[in-house]
């Protein structure tokens, strides 16, 4: 399967405090990474303020979000802020969106919002794109959306840059390229940029990680999870490379723990 070139990206979050962020942003750039991705939580520093000032430090870096959240914002909103970035960074941003998690039902109530059935916070998705578009004009914001279900991999078809498959860890192989296929199929002749998240390199599991997940390092290698990404380098770029070749997936982001493990491949394979 013909396949773009690789990029990397970094998911971290502000959490520490200034200081080490822009640290993250630098020591990201330095090695190589294309984008420095965050998450979008009410426990943590707003994202788009975190990557302002990334993107402040750096000469190169994208920033993106990773994923804002549909109910801790309105669309119109979302697409305030997304656009704003755009604007700051000079065309450095990519915006990921997301339906959220269940567990983000409390903090939309903080927020005085409402959570939303599955189907409004996809249409929440859809009209913050829409918005940010208008709100371009002559400008471009790359859009990625978190596609899990039918529905949402149909809207990422028509309306995403980047799609990144929502999944569990545990989703096949089979499965992640039958979603794929049916989403190329709806995007008919849209040019879209695949992308997947990797949780492990390694075959360690930092205790945080594992709570997310929800399953153990011996399971992950036992179900050979696409959130997993082990071996010598030159077996981890031969994964990589497959998953190009057989998925279609070029652009790969890893959790900020592994930064600088992930990073050689990053040297290795980007633009290639």
């Amino acid at each position: 399967m013909a396949g773009k070139a690789f990029r990397f990206g970094v998911v971290a979050a502000a959490g520490e405090g200034g200081a080490k962020w822009r640290e993250t942003a630098l020591r990201a750039e330095a090695l190589g990474y294309s984008t420095l991705l965050s998450p979008d939580n009410l426990n943590l520093p707003t994202p788009t303020a975190a990557l302002a000032a990334a993107a402040a430090v750096t000469t190169e870096l994208r920033v993106g979000s990773f994923v804002l959240a549909s109910p801790l914002r309105t669309a119109r909103a979302a697409a305030w802020e997304a656009h704003s970035l755009t604007a700051v960074t000079e065309g450095r941003f990519e915006l990921g969106l997301g339906t959220g998690l269940p567990s983000m039902r409390q903090q939309a109530g903080e927020l005085g919002l409402p959570y939303g059935s599955g189907q409004e916070r996809l249409d929440s998705i859809s009209e913050t794109v829409d918005h940010v578009r208008r709100l371009d004009g002559d400008a471009h914001t790359p859009v990625m959306i978190a596609a899990g279900g039918p529905k949402a991999r149909a809207l990422a078809a028509k309306k995403a840059d980047i799609v990144t498959l929502a999944g569990g860890p545990l989703t096949t192989r089979e499965e992640t390229a039958g979603h794929l296929s049916e989403i190329r199929a709806e995007a008919g002749s849209r040019d879209l940029e695949f992308a997947m998240n990797i949780w492990v390199v390694g075959e360690r599991v930092p205790p945080w990680i594992r709570g997310f997940l929800g399953v153990d390092a011996e399971t992950l290698i036992e179900h050979d999870s696409l959130a997993m990404l082990r071996g010598g380098a030159d077996a981890m770029a031969d994964e990589l490379e497959r998953r190009r070749d057989e998925l279609g997936i070029s652009y790969f982001s890893v959790n900020g723990a592994f930064i600088e493990e992930f990073a050689p491949l990053v040297a290795r394979l980007t633009g290639k």
